[in-house]
């Protein structure tokens, strides 16, 4: 007898209609039908012959079409005799030793990150991201690497205003100064100025769009991510929220700035003090399992979850919402992709987070 046995990391994610397949290794998924799913259940618990067996004849033509594609896409492999006790399955536990692991921070003055930088070392942060609500300098550059030169953040990512001073002259004088800063976004620009190199250890991007707080929360194919941490750290917490901490324009500290609950200002309160509240972590624990509607989407794993903008339509026992995110379009119940600012279901919930101007530009 054959049996096939599917390879440890591949994650099979159950929808409505379909299946996600997951590569975690390769990085990469695809779409099946349901009845897929069916015949990986049926070949975890018998031979590849008797699976076939169990289908009548005109069946029979698929299950093997699906065993073909199992095989092709380097799914699993074939053994003789059934050797499941010799695979163990894979532990899809997620545990990391920092306090907080990213921070997002909204500031129109830079010197704000003299204020938490101890703050978040403290906590083993590595990851940062800043909203910055002027224009980048070659100076305001340096000093964002000086100030997290001896901490334990490790990547920087910046969304800035466009200026016209952003040529490749800038990027050539910028390029040894910066050692954590890995992506520049550049905003509200009309054209873009050149075409960025490959050569520099950053990447750059430019944009028409004016990237605001609220622009934050789009659910997007192309912003799906298929890295096994976020993917482990999906299926056990909170895509968004986990161990994260932000800092809005008024130093207002929070899990992320647009969240409307503030736990302190940096003015008085520190990072850890904050951190310390009961309700500061009340979302870390809340994953798309839970989250209606997502609960039945076949992406929940590899997707994020926005609880700054929601549909604000179900609240769990514990007086979490647990609505699905606001700025989604897709409807896990008709397979389907559709404009989530045209909605009329969700124009209640636009008019509430006073988020009207994004419908015109979404």
């Amino acid at each position: 007898m054959n049996y096939f046995n599917l390879f440890s990391n591949i994650l099979i994610t159950k929808g409505v209609h379909r299946i996600l397949v997951t590569d975690l290794q390769r990085e990469k998924t695809e779409l099946f039908p349901l009845e897929f799913n069916e015949v990986i259940d049926e070949l975890k618990e018998k031979s590849i012959e008797d699976t076939i067996k169990s289908y009548d004849l005109e069946s029979q033509e698929f299950v093997k079409e699906y065993i073909e594609i199992l095989l092709n896409d380097e799914y699993g492999f074939i053994t003789k005799g059934d050797w499941d006790s010799n695979f163990p399955p894979y532990s899809f536990d997620y545990s990391v030793p920092n306090e907080i692991t990213n921070a997002y921070l909204e500031v129109d003055d830079l010197h704000i990150l003299s204020k938490v930088n101890q703050s978040l070392s403290n906590f083993g942060t590595e990851h940062i991201v800043i909203l910055y609500n002027k224009s980048l300098s070659i100076e305001s550059i340096q000093y964002i690497e000086d100030v997290f030169k001896n901490t334990t953040v490790t990547s920087v990512e910046i969304f800035s205003e466009y200026s016209e001073i952003f040529n490749e002259d800038f990027f050539e004088i910028i390029e040894s100064l910066c050692c954590r800063i890995y992506n520049f976004v550049f905003y509200s620009c009309k054209k873009v100025p050149f075409k960025p190199k490959d050569k520099y250890k950053f990447t750059i991007n430019f944009t028409k769009e004016q990237i605001k707080l609220n622009s934050c929360g789009k659910v997007d194919l192309k912003y799906f991510n298929t890295n096994l941490p976020k993917v482990l750290e999906a299926i056990n917490y909170n895509s968004c929220l986990y161990k994260k901490i932000g800092i809005d324009i008024h130093g207002n500290i929070k899990s992320c700035p647009a969240m409307s609950q503030s736990f302190g200002n940096v003015k008085s309160t520190t990072l850890e003090e904050a951190l310390r509240q009961k309700d500061f972590k009340k979302y870390w624990h809340l994953n798309k399992d839970e989250i209606e509607i997502c609960k039945d989407c076949e992406f929940r794993y590899i997707c994020t979850d926005c609880r700054a903008y929601t549909e604000q339509t179900h609240t769990n026992k514990e007086g979490l919402d647990v609505s699905k995110p606001l700025k989604c379009g897709y409807d896990p119940y008709s397979g389907k992709w559709e404009e989530w600012s045209t909605n009329p279901l969700k124009f209640k919930a636009i008019k509430f987070y006073n988020i009207q101007g994004l419908v015109k530009d979404a």
